[in-house]
């Protein structure tokens, strides 16, 4: 039966340590593997990332724009004028994806304003741009927004 005191790793599979530093003879004597002279030459080298020996580093030198805000809510839109393309009288975001209009149930959806609307549709969405509520709402259709949170993939404060 194998003791603890007799285990060892299995053949191969552990390589030892250069041992850097010791004589010419070595392979590994002298500089120890880290060439001549400069910064990476001594002890106690921290180079961050990024530096690049005193010139101004790349990420400072291109110019830098624009702005990404964190709590951005973003909207699949949808025209009142796909509503009245849209078969059947109730209009939701599972109805639309069905029908193929937008890319995910799951997400925000937004009613906005653009082009005319012929029939009565009951419309549901997370937000109505002010000129889709008109229209709808004029063409004898009726407007309700959906609460975010339950089945949605993001759910900031409202804007």
């Amino acid at each position: 039966m194998t003791e603890l005191h007799d285990l060892r790793p299995p053949e191969g599979s552990r390589r030892k340590r250069k041992r850097v530093g010791r004589g010419p003879g070595s392979g590994k004597g002298k500089t120890s593997g880290r060439g001549h002279k400069g910064q990476k030459a001594r002890s106690g080298v921290r180079i961050p990332a990024g530096f690049e020996g005193g010139q101004m580093p790349l990420q400072r030198r291109i110019p830098k724009r624009g702005f990404r805000p964190r709590n951005r809510v973003e909207y699949q839109v949808v025209n009142v004028r796909t509503l009245d393309e849209f078969q059947g009288d109730a209009v939701t975001p599972e109805g639309l994806y069905e029908q193929g209009y937008i890319g995910s149930p799951k997400r925000l959806l937004k009613i906005l304003g653009d082009g005319e609307i012929s029939r009565a549709v009951s419309v549901s969405a997370h937000a109505f741009s002010g000129t889709a509520r008109e229209k709808i709402e004029a063409a004898g259709g009726s407007v309700t927004v959906i609460e975010r949170g339950a089945g949605t993939e993001s759910s900031p404060e409202d804007v």
